[in-house]
């Protein structure tokens, strides 16, 4: 028996419900905090896992609470068989919104906007409640499938290697992470970081500091400069070629105006789109549109302006490839390597920064790590990186996976294949571990954006697929 009608009736009797949880849990602001007593990752990620592990509690599933790292529910005590493993961690808001605020969701025309609705706490319910499904519907099951709810994906996953010192893998685990069908390939990982000092120089007109970045994985959608002694009508110049060669826009705010040309402040903003580090292509990246914009200024020559035109050389805006940096490669299996120079921080002594690239499954150290390295060092930068992140790959032809794709294929009608992605998921060091939803594809949900949305349709169809493979994977043959 496939319990597909059950599994159908089901979601759709408790959609509202399933919604009402989305947005409780997404009005939580769980960007990563700096640690308390009892609360590693600060008190917005713990309060944000209390309350998903509560709403667990109250349908009746066992939890279980991991030094606060890790919350786990389990459908059953039988022995290991599926885990889904998904993150409560987000973002930080950013700039930008417009349909509502960050941590204030909204349900519009058929979607859920906020953060954490796409990535990932809309998906989390959604397995929380293919999990209530199977429970309440009495399906018998063989095996157990617990799922396991992090809070630090966004920033180095330190929650799941604790608990992975603790618990063995499942023979299977999928993560609501990503899009459908099934991800069984992820590119390799290399965070850039870099650094160099000089001397200050106050010669006029100069740089005094550059501040761009949230964190590594995020394409940066605003940079900010501020420079000293250009006029206003040099600057807008400036500004209207810059914009025309790169599409980001220049806004700037004019300080300590006096006749004196020499003591006008200037703060620059360069204004790009947001987007997620792993798909440069979707996005425009402000930081490297500042440094397009900032070396197009005549400003007094300095150990700062020309290590500027240097990383302009190395990363310049729109190579997304590594071309210029000599790493540019790419495999059949996973694609194109990508770049983006996500953070900055620069005065008049110095500057450090970050690129994060993501590797396909033919780089190598010597490939990748070892050519930046050169071409950043032969500029003068002291490259700081000495390892990657080796890239993931699970057979499509295993049960498991084939499992998956003909779930979806029932659900959706849509043909399921396996795909590969720059973005890494929570499963990407996990032996037999795939990303399997919970986005459409040909669905943009703005994931690590401005207005970050979910649709609700693909939500509740996701939870139907994740019920119906907790079935077929673990269920009483």
């Amino acid at each position: 028996m496939d319990y597909r009608k059950e599994i159908e009736s089901y979601m759709e009797a408790h959609r509202q419900e399933m919604i009402d949880d989305i947005c409780s849990l997404c009005s939580i602001n769980s960007e990563k905090q700096p640690y308390k007593e009892g609360m590693p990752y600060g008190e917005g990620v713990y309060k944000a896992l209390s309350a998903a592990l509560s709403m667990a509690e109250d349908y009746g599933f066992s939890i279980n609470n991991y030094d606060a790292y890790v919350g786990t529910v389990d459908l059953n005590e039988k022995e290991k068989g599926l885990d889904i493993l998904a993150h409560l961690d987000v973002v930080p808001a950013g700039e930008g919104w417009k349909e509502t605020q960050a941590f204030e969701p909204v349900v519009k025309e058929g979607r859920i906007y906020g953060r954490g609705t796409a990535d990932d706490k809309g998906p989390a319910v959604a397995a929380l409640y293919a999990m209530r499904a199977v429970k309440e519907l009495g399906i018998p099951m063989e095996k157990n499938v617990r799922l396991i709810l992090g809070t630090d994906e966004e920033c180095g996953s330190s929650d799941i290697a604790h608990y992975y010192a603790i618990e063995k893998e499942a023979p299977m685990t999928f993560s609501p992470d990503a899009d459908f069908p099934v991800t069984n390939t992820e590119k390799g990982r290399m965070n850039g970081h870099f650094a160099a000092q000089w001397a200050a120089d106050d010669a006029l007109p100069k740089l005094c500091s550059i501040k761009a970045g949230t964190k590594i994985n995020v394409l940066p959608g605003k940079a900010e400069a501020t420079v000293q002694g250009l006029s206003r009508e040099t600057l807008e110049e400036a500004a209207k070629k810059a914009e025309e060669k790169t599409g980001v826009r220049y806004e700037m705010r004019f300080e300590d105006f006096t006749e004196k040309e020499d003591d006008m402040v200037t703060v620059i903003t360069a204004v790009g789109k947001a987007g997620h580090a792993a798909f440069p292509e979707e996005a425009n990246n402000a930081l490297t549109g500042l440094l397009a914009f900032i070396n197009i200024l005549p400003l007094k020559e300095s150990p700062c302006t020309k290590m500027l035109k240097a990383l302009e050389e190395l990363i310049p805006h729109g190579d997304i490839y590594g071309e210029n940096l000599g790493i540019a490669m790419e495999d059949e299996l996973s694609g194109k390597l990508t770049v983006v120079f996500s953070m900055l921080n620069a005065d008049e002594n110095g500057m450090e920064g970050w690129f994060d690239t993501r590797c396909p499954v033919c780089a190598t150290e010597e490939t990748v790590l070892q050519k930046a390295k050169a071409a950043m060092e032969a500029k003068g930068i002291t490259f700081l990186t000495d390892s990657m992140r080796a890239p993931h790959h699970v057979d499509g032809n295993s049960h498991f996976v084939k499992t998956l794709l003909a779930v979806y294929e029932e659900y959706t009608g849509r043909k399921g294949e396996c795909q590969s992605t720059g973005g890494g998921t929570y499963v990407h060091d996990l032996k037999n571990g795939v990303a399997f939803g919970a986005t459409m594809p040909g669905t943009d949900n703005r994931m690590h954006g401005a207005d970050e949305f979910a649709v609700i349709d693909e939500l509740v169809v996701s939870a139907k697929i994740f019920a119906q493979v907790i079935v077929n994977l673990c269920g009483t043959v």
